[in-house]
């Protein structure tokens, strides 16, 4: 503590300043601290002595911050020679861009190296326990799928930037102290990461600077991710004042803006490693076993008719680039095929490597720019880049509306009664509603982590407006079980569907549903055993049918419609958009505070 009382005395950092990011950080803070939307920090101050029944996550944090005062007092020459006088080194924090090829933060890595700001880079993923938490809503916040598929992400990246002559430092436990250990050890002088747009991530953000400052290394972060440049938006305030409605927004940006090209990956012996790094255990490629499950979570098994085959990893995203422009001609068909819901050919199924930043968006642009000059141009080639536009919507649209995307009352802040039935939740999540298209689309995600988008607009639908369930509680789901989970995506697009941005409010027919888009039943019949014995378009209706039908074909089984409960205590919102927190009930199994993705 004395210590401490000197370096701020000589730095004028505060000592108070390190210790509330990692007391916050830490599991052991109140919930409700972490909970609160938009809300500041609690002012808390640490005592670095120890007390009697001091929990030992809250002392660790209080080591945390030592041993970074110790690591600038050794920098400023108190304890020897720094780091530093072997050369300043940079560190890559990788998140979601999980690749080489046009990843502007490798890029600005390589431009400190040649300027001279640096002279040594070193790639760095963190696995963060609290992004396998248990969420307030009982969900994994990581699930299965996305877990697997960040695995082979990783071991792939690794693999690339081997190649590269560099190397990927894979570390487990809370970001911010593993980058401040690791930026004490070799020397950093920066740390580059992709600038964050969402609560969570810009809260991790700040918990890493305020570990960082100390050290006297710099988060910078860099905008990427998305197929437009944020700086290129055709709004005086850039998302500040873009339209809330797709429509319009695409417009835009089709008329006023251009797509930058994508950048070339790094060349070998672009990324020098930092001589330190030999110390550090870079040759860990996490399994299964690694990952910070509170509880043991089975690896999923590969389902034989999955719509989703591709392994994670910029290899894979490449390869199935490859396919599905030059070698199948499928884009030159993806306008008449995109409400498929059974096999591999229907959609591009690059979404969970978009997500994983294990391709850019721009690279897919780019190679159908190529196709539609050297083969066809058609409405398909140019709704391929339609559906990158929406993503670069909802990316946008989270950024202009912050936390009001994932409030009960959403952007337009109207006021809300929603069910909370917790049997109709878990039917809905098992594929037990006794509606077929809907129930065939739930058991595909709990098998597969996948679903296509004419189901997931379907079981939202059915989710918000026909059952009139707190879509948070779907959103939250979704995230947990899609191997293709992107913040903004997720919620943005739930936030939609339960009719809470102001736009026009989508209600769909499940039955024409079904009927429209799986005539011959082949895929309700695929996901659900119960209705094999019903051919044709019968599984649609299995309630139409008589009860001698129904046992013939073995669909006796198959449970009854599920319909909204009269009862369910609900959110009430009053008109200025504010919670009527006397209603805003938690879910009593957990009691942590409702908020955004658990």
């Amino acid at each position: 503590a004395g210590a401490g009382a000197r370096f701020a005395a000589r730095t004028g950092v505060a000592v108070e300043t390190a210790a509330r990011a990692a007391v916050s950080a830490s599991p052991s803070a109140p919930a409700a601290r972490r909970a609160n939307y938009g809300a500041e920090a609690t002012p808390w101050t640490l005592n670095l002595r120890p007390q009697r029944g001091r929990k030992p996550k809250l002392a660790a944090a209080g080591a945390v911050v030592l041993a970074a005062l110790r690591g600038r007092l050794r920098r400023s020459g108190a304890d020897g020679d720094s780091p530093h006088e072997r050369g300043a080194a940079a560190i890559v924090w990788h998140r979601a861009d999980l690749r080489v090829d046009d990843n502007p933060v490798l890029v600005d890595a390589v431009k400190a190296v040649h300027s001279g700001e640096c002279t040594s880079v070193l790639p760095v993923y963190v696995i963060d326990p609290r992004q396998f938490r248990e969420t307030c809503w009982g969900s994994l916040k990581t699930g299965p799928f996305r877990a697997r598929f960040l695995l082979q992400s990783l071991a792939d990246l690794k693999s690339q930037l081997r190649r590269l002559g560099s190397e990927l430092l894979v570390l487990i436990g809370p970001a911010e102290e593993r980058l401040a250990e690791v930026s004490e050890h070799v020397g950093a002088k920066v740390v580059f990461t992709e600038q964050q747009v969402a609560d969570e991530e810009r809260r991790a953000d700040k918990r890493v600077t305020t570990v960082l400052e100390p050290l006297d290394v710099d988060l910078r972060s860099v905008w990427g991710g998305t197929l437009y440049h944020i700086d290129d938006l055709p709004f005086s305030r850039g998302p500040g004042d873009m339209p809330n409605i797709f429509t319009p927004f695409k417009k835009e940006l089709e008329q006023s803006c251009d797509v930058r090209p994508p950048l070339d990956a790094p060349k070998h012996g672009a990324l020098p490693l930092p001589q330190a790094a030999a110390e550090l255990k870079c040759d860990f490629v996490p399994t299964w076993e690694d990952l910070p499950f509170p509880q043991p979570v089975d690896e999923p098994e590969q389902v034989a008719y999955t719509a989703f085959t591709i392994e994670g990893g910029e290899t894979a995203a490449l390869a199935r680039l490859n396919h599905y422009v030059w070698e199948t001609n499928l884009v030159a068909r993806y306008f008449d095929i995109r409400n498929g819901m059974l096999g591999t050919k229907y959609s591009t199924k690059l979404s969970a490597s978009l997500a994983h930043g294990c391709i850019s968006p721009r690279r897919i642009q780019q190679e159908i720019a190529k196709y539609e000059q050297t083969r066809t141009k058609n409405k398909s080639t140019y709704w391929v880049i339609f559906e990158l536009m929406w993503r670069d919507f909802y990316r946008f649209f989270g950024m202009k509306h912050g936390n009001d995307i994932f409030k009960v009352g959403g952007v337009s802040g109207q006021r809300a009664r929603l069910s909370q039935d917790p049997d109709a939740l878990q039917r809905w999540k098992n594929g037990t509603t006794g509606w077929p298209l809907v129930d065939a689309n739930m058991r595909e995600l709990q098998r597969t982590g996948f679903m296509s988008n004419r189901g997931r607009q379907n079981v939202a639908s059915y989710f918000c407006i026909d059952l009139g369930l707190d879509w948070r509680a779907g959103a939250d789901h979704f995230e947990s079980l899609l191997v293709d989970y992107d913040v903004t995506s997720n919620w943005g697009s739930w936030v939609a569907a339960a009719g809470l941005t102001g736009g026009r409010i989508n209600r769909f027919n499940i039955t024409k549903q079904s009927k429209d888009y799986d005539k011959s039943g082949e895929y309700v019949r695929t996901w659900i055993p119960e209705l094999k014995g019903l051919l044709g378009g019968k599984c649609h209706e299995p309630w139409a049918l008589d009860p001698t039908t129904l046992e013939n074909a073995g669909a006796d089984g198959y449970p009854s419609r599920l319909f909204a409960s009269d009862g369910g205590g609900g959110i009430s919102m009053p008109r200025n958009g504010r919670r009527d927190k006397s209603r805003d009930k938690k879910p009593k199994k957990t009691g942590r505070a409702l908020r955004r993705r658990g």
